[in-house]
């Protein structure tokens, strides 16, 4: 948050740095509007920032941002050249360092029907990103296939806000990692893992260096369209387990079937406010009835960003818990016979022991040195 105090006027820096520490480390979204109300939303609220200090919820009383207060935001934005930044005020954001992502609203020129550009640009959405390690700990269980020695193809439908790019972020962390990651006792090795972050949001690249945590076996494709961006990591860098973000258009899905046929497990999002919902979609539609994702995770629409609303297979049948997934029940609850839950062996991730100085330590088993 506080890296981003940089991009704003005086008058917006000023009355932003008087909110409490409590706000600010659960700032979601900066909403700055010409002449209109300073807002922000932070944890489960929405609040204004006073023209005095502090918040309040009456818009009268609020800091209304001047033209100039734009002016300067927009400058810093583009680093004082609008020209250099024209595919940004097309596609309506830019992303800056640190992986916060900025909406920008205004008055759009057409060239032949489409969106040229942006001008006259006087709302600015700031979504603070945000890095969680142990995000992913409750949903990585369900996706582990044992039949298959990897990950299963997975779908994070989640509305805007909820947390499924953090979610995907330290998925990618933990896949990577495997059992070198303490907490993750599920992964029986770490995956190399390809991330194509067509806006600069999962990794936070700064000058093609990740700065968010993504494991060690992990590359990143950055500020490339999602299609391409997914073809070109099949053909150059032999990930084993593939990410994107905020799927839907039909060269996504053309991608995504090229991955599989290449026997890549991929790992993707879609904006949705529940299953049903993302099955109204043409392109999401489509894969889902081919049963190309056989694990779907769902985020609630109410709570903490992150939270799970469930899990279910490809058929669309809901898991019950991590332990009948890993009891082979086809993602239904399994009765009878079977270790119980959380008694598993941990699994052995190195085959030959006596390569390694030390083994990763594994929740449940203490690191052997060699």
């Amino acid at each position: 948050m506080h890296s981003l105090l940089r991009l704003f006027s005086v008058p917006l820096r000023q009355r932003l740095a008087t909110l409490p520490n409590q706000v600010i480390q659960q700032i979601q979204e900066i909403r700055v509007r010409e002449a209109r109300p300073l807002e922000i939303v932070w944890g489960q609220h929405y609040s204004f920032v006073a023209e005095a200090s502090g918040l309040c919820v009456d818009p009268d009383l609020a800091y209304k941002p001047t033209r100039e207060d734009c002016a300067t935001l927009l400058e810093m934005l583009t680093q004082h050249s609008l020209y250099t930044f024209d595919e940004e005020l097309r596609r309506g954001y830019i992303t800056v360092q640190g992986g916060h992502r900025i909406g920008l609203a205004g008055r759009a020129v057409l060239e032949q029907g489409k969106v040229k550009h942006l001008k006259e640009v006087s709302s600015f959405n700031i979504r603070v990103a945000s890095e969680r390690k142990g995000a992913a700990e409750k949903t990585l269980p369900y996706l582990v296939d044992r039949t298959g020695r990897s990950v299963h193809h997975t779908l994070v439908v989640s509305p805007p806000q909820k947390g499924k790019t953090t979610l995907i972020r330290d998925l990618a962390r933990m896949i990577s990692s495997g059992p070198s990651d303490p907490s993750n006792r599920w992964l029986e090795r770490g995956f190399k893992v390809g991330i194509v972050d067509e806006r600069s949001e999962i990794a936070a690249c700064d000058k093609g260096v990740p700065r968010f945590e993504l494991g060690p076996r992990t590359d990143v494709l950055d500020a490339c369209p999602k299609a391409e961006g997914m073809m070109m990591m099949i053909r150059s860098m032999s990930p084993e387990i593939l990410i994107v973000d905020e799927i839907g258009r039909a060269e996504d899905a053309a991608a995504i079937h090229e991955a599989i046929h290449a026997g890549i497990r991929v790992i993707a999002t879609a904006h949705g406010l529940h299953l049903a919902d993302v099955r109204k979609r043409p392109v999401l539609k489509e894969l889902l009835q081919e049963e190309v994702f056989t694990r779907i995770v769902v985020l609630a629409r109410s709570g903490e960003p992150g939270t799970l609303e469930g899990v279910y297979d490809a058929s669309g049948a809901k898991l019950t818990h991590p332990e009948s997934v890993r009891s082979g029940a086809g993602g239904r609850e399994k009765t009878g016979s079977g270790p119980a839950p959380g008694k598993e062996a941990p699994l052995d991730w190195t085959r030959n022991g006596s390569l390694y100085v030390q083994s990763p330590s594994m929740k449940g088993r203490e690191g052997t040195s060699c």
